[in-house]
């Protein structure tokens, strides 16, 4: 004889509920156990290098942050170097045209000197060259007069007797 037992799934009997509730607590127990636990040390794990790398992040940011106002106090210094460098340049161009400026000034009152004195130089010889070549004319003329007046040999010997007495008394 068979026995047809009446199983239904919308009614089940006292025996598939128990050891279906058994079967399901084991199955929990096992996989809280083998894969809840690591699951929640990997989540909690997977949180900590997240808080982690947001941490480093904020501290780049920061570190990015401090570079970059160093950058620009550094770039500032170097600007007030580079103006500072540009008007010492423009001071010592300026000195050194004004040094030139004086030094020509000097120069060409030098030359200016130099020409005058030349010029004085020029003049004094050109005056002793007249006096020298009037005295020569002079002589000449005296010479020739003195012929003509002292054809004679008396006249030649007296005039030659009266320059010796005034020698003598110079």
């Amino acid at each position: 004889m068979l026995y047809l037992v009446d199983f239904s799934v919308i009614k089940p009997d006292l025996g598939l509920i128990f050891w279906t509730t058994l079967i399901f607590l084991l199955f929990w127990f096992l996989i809280g156990k083998l894969a809840f636990k690591p699951i929640g040390e990997a989540l909690k794990k997977r949180e900590t290098d997240i808080q982690d790398a947001l941490d480093e992040a904020a501290k780049a940011r920061a570190e990015m942050e401090n570079l970059n106002l160093e950058n620009e106090r550094l770039l500032a210094e170097a600007r007030a170097e580079r103006t500072k460098m540009l008007k010492e340049a423009s001071d010592t161009k300026t000195e050194i045209i004004n040094e030139a400026k004086d030094k020509a000034r000097e120069e060409a009152k030098k030359m200016i000197e130099n020409a005058k004195v030349e010029i004085e130089n020029q003049k004094n010889a050109a005056i002793v060259e007249v006096k020298n070549k009037v005295g020569a004319m002079a002589i000449e003329i005296a010479e020739k007069v003195l012929k003509k007046e002292l054809s004679s040999d008396n006249a030649q010997t007296g005039y030659v007797n009266q320059l010796v007495d005034d020698i003598k008394l110079n």
